[in-house]
C-alpha cells in the first residue's frame, strides 16, 4: 500500500558515509534513500567497492542514487556548500559540548536551510571526535538499553524516514535561513585559532580542546553569513592591531 504525498524529493539533504566497509550496507542505503526521496550520497574514503556488483544488487531500484554517489578522500570536501551539518552517534560523547537530538527533532533543522548534511561513521567505531567537531550538532537514535547498537544501513533508514515524514507533515515547505556555508565557517575558525594562538589566548597543547568549545558555542547559534563576516572582520582587526602595535598611540585606543 502506498500513500500519495505532496513531496517528491528532498534534494536539500546530503547523506555522507565515512569509510563504510560493506557493499551490502552501501547498496541498502542507496535503496532507502530512493524510498525516502533523498538523492545526494557522498562517500568518504570507502573501505569497500561502493559501486560494486553486491552494492548494486542491494540497491535494487536505487541504482541511480548509487551510481551518482560522489566519492572523496576528504570529509571537508563532502561537506562543501552545506549550511548545516549534523553527525550521528551511537555512543556517549560527554566530552563534546555539542547539542544532541533524536532524528525527529533534528529533521526540521536540516530541512530549514538550502543545503545540509547528515554524517554517518564507520560500522565498527563511528566517527572520531575531530570529525564530530566539524559539525554543529549530534543525532542519536533512541533504542532499547538491552541492545542499543544499530547496523549502519538501519541507522540511515531511520533518519531518512524521519526527514521524509517531517517534509510530508509540512507539505515540503520550510523557511530557508541564510546560514553560512561549511567551508566559510571552517575558514573563520582556522583564522580565529591562528590569531588566538598568536596573542597567547590559546596554547598549542590545549588549542584543539578549547577551539572545540568555541565551535560548539557558535554552532549552537547558527550564525548567518553576515554574522560570520562580522566576526571575521573583528579577527582581521585584531590581527592588524598586533602587526601595528608599536605604531598605535594611546590616542588611537584611549584608556577608560
Amino acid at each position: 500500500m502506498t500513500q500519495q504525498t505532496s513531496v517528491d524529493t528532498l534534494p536539500s539533504v546530503r547523506i555522507v558515509l565515512v569509510e563504510p566497509q560493506g557493499e551490502i550496507n552501501v547498496g541498502s542505503i542507496a535503496r532507502v534513500m530512493k524510498n525516502m526521496g533523498l538523492q545526494q550520497l557522498w562517500i568518504v574514503r570507502p573501505r569497500c567497492d561502493p559501486k560494486g556488483e553486491l552494492a548494486q544488487r542491494w540497491a535494487v531500484h536505487g541504482e541511480d542514487v548509487l551510481q551518482q554517489a560522489e566519492i572523496t578522500d576528504s570529509l571537508t570536501t563532502a561537506l562543501a556548500d552545506c549550511q548545516r551539518v549534523f553527525a550521528t552517534v551511537g555512543r556517549e560523547v560527554a566530552d563534546l559540548a555539542l547539542p544532541l537530538w533524536p532524528p525527529r527533532q533534528a529533521a526540521p533543522q536540516l530541512l530549514a536551510v538550502p543545503q545540509s548534511a547528515l554524517v554517518f561513521g564507520r560500522e565498527d567505531r563511528g566517527l572520531t571526535n575531530a570529525e564530530l567537531e566539524c559539525t554543529q550538532g549530534l543525532v542519536q537514535i533512541p533504542t532499547a538499553n538491552a541492545y542499543p547498537s544499530l547496523n549502519l544501513a538501519q541507522a540511515v533508514a531511520v533518519c531518512c524516514y524521519e526527514l521524509w515524514l517531517t517534509a510530508c507533515d509540512r507539505g515540503g515547505t520550510f523557511p530557508q535561513g541564510s546560514a553560512v556555508p561549511f567551508e566559510r565557517l571552517e575558514g573563520f575558525y582556522e583564522h580565529l585559532e591562528r590569531v588566538l594562538l598568536r596573542i597567547g589566548f590559546l596554547h598549542p597543547h590545549t588549542a584543539a580542546s578549547r577551539m572545540a568549545k568555541v565551535r560548539a558555542l557558535l554552532g549552537r547559534a547558527y550564525p548567518t553569513d553576515a554574522e560570520v563576516a562580522l566576526l571575521r572582520g573583528m579577527v582581521h582587526q585584531v590581527e592588524w592591531a598586533i602587526q601595528h602595535a608599536a605604531t598605535i598611540s594611546s590616542d588611537t585606543f584611549p584608556l577608560g
